[in-house]
């Protein structure tokens, strides 16, 4: 019998609690895995837990959770609407960038989330994220524009990168831009479903 998306993500979660790949798992409270909506349309992915998120164990929780929550309420979404997870699932000390060490030892685990979870949109925030999927181009140049990439093992998926909330926070140029491309959502996803 085919196990749910449920039994697949706890099995999963139960495997990336245990992961010593790297050192992160030393200094954390949690591994801060996902949450959300299983069957959701729209996967959101950032850089790297925070200190709210180590403390709790739920990502994007700190004030960029409460920038992407308004965000999300703009375009009559909840946070459990979508799925909203990082790239690394343990805090880098003193909130510093993810190494590419890092990044490559979790990206497997995210990529098998992608599969399980299995939406139509990945929305990446931050260049990291968006670097994760397509290493040579700059958040700057492409934030709120559509690709379509191939991922290991799981096929072709669309990608829309924009800034990080932390980054939208700080400036207000990039404010702007952020809030401008979070408007575009519901028209790309409702052109996706027409392309299904």
């Amino acid at each position: 019998m085919r196990m749910t998306k449920k039994e697949q993500l706890s099995k999963l979660n139960i495997k990336m609690s245990k992961c010593s790949k790297c050192l992160l798992h030393c200094g954390n409270s949690h591994i801060v895995i996902g949450d959300g909506n299983l069957d959701a349309e729209i996967l959101f992915i950032g850089e790297a837990p925070g200190k709210n998120e180590d403390k709790l164990g739920i990502p994007f929780i700190g004030s960029s959770g409460r920038i992407l929550d308004k965000m999300l309420e703009s375009i009559n979404l909840k946070r459990e609407d979508v799925y909203i997870t990082n790239i690394l699932k343990c805090r880098p000390p003193e909130n510093r960038d993810p190494l590419p060490e890092e990044v490559y030892d979790c990206q497997p685990w995210l990529e098998q989330q992608i599969k399980i979870i299995n939406p139509k949109l990945i929305i990446t925030l931050g260049r990291f994220s968006l670097n994760c999927f397509l290493p040579e181009v700059k958040i700057s140049q492409v934030h709120g524009e559509l690709f379509d990439i191939e991922i290991n093992n799981i096929g072709t998926k669309k990608i829309l990168p924009f800034y990080h909330p932390a980054a939208a926070r700080q400036n207000r140029k990039t404010r702007v831009l952020f809030e401008e491309d979070f408007a575009k959502i519901p028209a790309i996803l409702k052109q996706i479903k027409k392309e299904q």
